[in-house]
């Protein structure tokens, strides 16, 4: 078997090369694996503790023998399914806690069934430090900033599909960001696996001149930032989408329009504090009514205040960027792209 690092796993991987598997018990892979990793536990939780208490009490035999009785019965169980996940071409990616026996004793059934078999060297322990590496590594960061409802995602991705280096902190943190961010997206990872997937995606763009990420708070809905990332957004030059405000209506009832309403209205109970009484009182009436565009002129009322606050405090890091839509945002935005490296000199792209 061929052991390699962090690095080459992730290379091999991201080429599509490594199916990956993770032979953690499963409440291990559930606090956090490298993204991608199926889980293929040798022992579930119950038999890792049994094992546990195995070696404590009666030393490393006892416990190999134990271990060895309870993986003998899911053998072909573990060889089943790499089976139905391994593509044609496909060499199997392994990996534990430190790279030690459980991925070493999974790597020789696979290999001894016929597989091919590279281990990560160091295990997840050893991604993890490379992980959170990523967030300490100095980068060129743009942050796009706007109001609600600017499009600011859509934006990301226009940039991305024309070659711009981008990550979509809410894609990976399935969150929006606001009362509104969760609905309609699955449940918030981790905060291990929204870092692992975060600490990728910056490695992938490691060699870009400059990376877009939408301006965000430090908390995007349960998960945070990480400190090394965080601290360089709060000094990252910021290009703030000044979008007409129909438009963003639009944008938010398209958005949001098709969810139930007693959904939004659970939203709207969640900021009722900030929105005061009036406003409100206002909101609900429009909703009950289906006038979905009113209700997302009350809301914005609230979160425009406290977005321009934001980018106020900020002001000499802002550069506002007038545009009708997403596609118009993005092709001003590759215009500006040139002039990136002297952005403390105004240029108006109105």
């Amino acid at each position: 078997m061929v052991t390699v690092s962090v690095e080459e796993f992730l290379s091999e991987s991201n080429g599509g090369k490594l199916c990956i598997f993770d032979v953690r018990s499963p409440a291990e892979y559930a606090r956090g694996a490298i993204p991608g990793a199926a889980s293929l536990p040798l022992f579930d939780d119950a038999e890792r503790e049994i094992i546990g208490i195995a070696y404590h009490n009666e030393g490393r035999t006892a416990a190999l023998k134990r271990g060895l009785e309870l993986v003998g019965p899911k053998l072909r169980w573990m060889v089943e399914q790499v089976e139905t996940r391994l593509l044609p071409g496909q060499v199997v990616g392994l990996y534990c806690w430190r790279g030690g026996m459980r991925s070493a004793a999974v790597a020789w059934l696979l290999e001894f069934y016929g597989f091919q078999v590279v281990l990560l060297r160091g295990g997840y322990k050893a991604f993890r430090r490379f992980a959170l590496a990523q967030f300490e590594a100095r980068r060129t960061l743009y942050l796009l900033s706007g109001c609600t409802g600017a499009g600011k995602t859509a934006v990301l991705s226009l940039l991305a599909a024309r070659g711009e280096a981008t990550i979509d902190l809410e894609a990976l943190a399935c969150h929006r960001g606001s009362a509104f961010g969760a609905l309609g997206l699955p449940p918030q990872p981790t905060q291990q696996n929204f870092e692992n997937s975060l600490a990728v995606a910056l490695w992938k763009n490691r060699a870009a001149e400059r990376i877009w990420i939408e301006d965000e708070s430090r908390r995007i809905g349960t998960l945070t930032i990480p400190d090394g990332l965080w601290q360089q957004m709060l000094s990252a030059p910021i290009i703030a989408l000044d979008v007409p405000l129909d438009r963003r209506i639009e944008h938010l009832v398209q958005e949001y329009g098709s969810f139930p309403l007693c959904e939004l209205a659970q939203c709207l109970e969640a900021i009722r504090q900030r929105l005061g009484a009036e406003r409100y009182a206002r909101a609900c009436a429009a909703l009950k009514e289906g006038d979905l565009p009113s209700v997302a002129q009350i809301a914005l009322e609230h979160y425009d205040k406290a977005y321009r606050h934001s980018l106020r405090k900020r002001a000499e890091r802002v550069r506002w960027v007038e545009a009708r839509s997403p596609e118009d945002a993005a092709s001003k935005l590759c215009i500006l792209n040139a002039q990136l490296d002297r952005l403390h000199n105004p240029v108006s792209l109105a």
